[in-house]
């Protein structure tokens, strides 16, 4: 069950779903805007936000930003026709190539062989929407290059093209006044390759970038809502990982090893993974 959460009086999320990889949808509420933030995976996910905020007393938002292109994060904005649409200039980019599929059994099982398309995406995509696919794909109305700054009345986001493995054209929107910075997918694995991999200096470069936030709480879109502790304890097992990769690349018994050794422990179920998506990346596969 999706639940609305209430961060602060200035920022409001619905949890997400695994099943059918509905990501976290967020709102930055302000005095004359409310911000979305992201658009969901279908129009029935983009309408149970929209009624759970106004269940709630929150005016309807008049702005939506989105992270990145990947089909979850957009396919609801066919629902937010009153709605003004921001993405970075590359996340168009990416939708845009989008335009032209179907998205039936047949389609999406040719995707998936060819590698344009995720098995677990098409089987969430099934899920979501069952045999109905009438989703239409609509691109965002403004787009920017590196950075965008909104003003809401009484508090701001900042929108940022960050980039990093999972998609390139990954974007984070913070929020000052809240001290919250919104995550999406950016620092996930890229699940387009043939392997699913991270690359180390992807995810070094990418960690600095985010380290000059002055941030409190983080958005996994696919996780939860974290404090700082929290997200710095992620954040140093993704860079321990990622230098001693640069030490060892592709050897996943002395990445181990390594790791081991400097955490004197054993290395846990989600590092194991960390590690082989970090060997994936540094043998090179695309």
């Amino acid at each position: 069950m999706q639940i609305l959460k209430q961060h602060s009086d200035h920022f409001w999320y619905m949890t997400p779903v695994a099943e059918t990889d509905r990501p976290i949808l967020g709102a930055v509420v302000g005095d004359t805007h409310t911000l979305m933030i992201d658009a969901g995976n279908s129009e029935a996910h983009t309408n149970l936000f929209l009624d759970a905020l106004a269940g709630q007393g929150i005016k309807r938002p008049t702005l939506v930003a989105l992270t990145h292109w990947h089909w979850d994060h957009i396919f609801g904005l066919s629902a937010l026709t009153d709605t003004v649409s921001i993405a970075s200039t590359a996340t168009k980019a990416g939708i845009e190539r989008l335009l032209p599929y179907s998205w039936d059994d047949v389609a999406l099982a040719e995707r998936v062989e060819d590698g344009r398309e995720i098995a677990f995406c098409a089987e969430a995509i099934q899920l979501e929407y069952g045999e109905d696919r009438s989703m239409r794909v609509v691109l965002p109305t403004v787009t920017f290059e590196d950075t965008l700054t909104l003003d809401l009345g009484g508090v701001h986001v900042l929108l940022k093209h960050v980039g990093g493995d999972h998609a390139a054209d990954a974007v984070v929107a913070y929020v000052p006044e809240g001290k919250v910075l919104f995550l999406g997918d950016a620092l996930y694995a890229n699940l387009y390759a043939p392997s699913w991999r991270m690359t180390p200096g992807q995810t070094l470069r990418l960690l600095d970038v985010l380290d000059q936030f002055d941030a409190e709480a983080y958005v996994w879109s696919h996780g939860q809502v974290v404090t700082r502790p929290e997200y710095e304890k992620d954040r140093d097992v993704l860079r321990s990982l990622a230098r001693i990769t640069l030490d060892f690349p592709g050897n996943k018994e002395l990445i181990t090893a390594q790791y081991e050794h400097l955490t004197e422990r054993k290395v846990d179920e989600e590092e194991e993974e960390l590690i082989s998506f970090f060997v994936n990346g540094s043998n090179g596969e695309a």
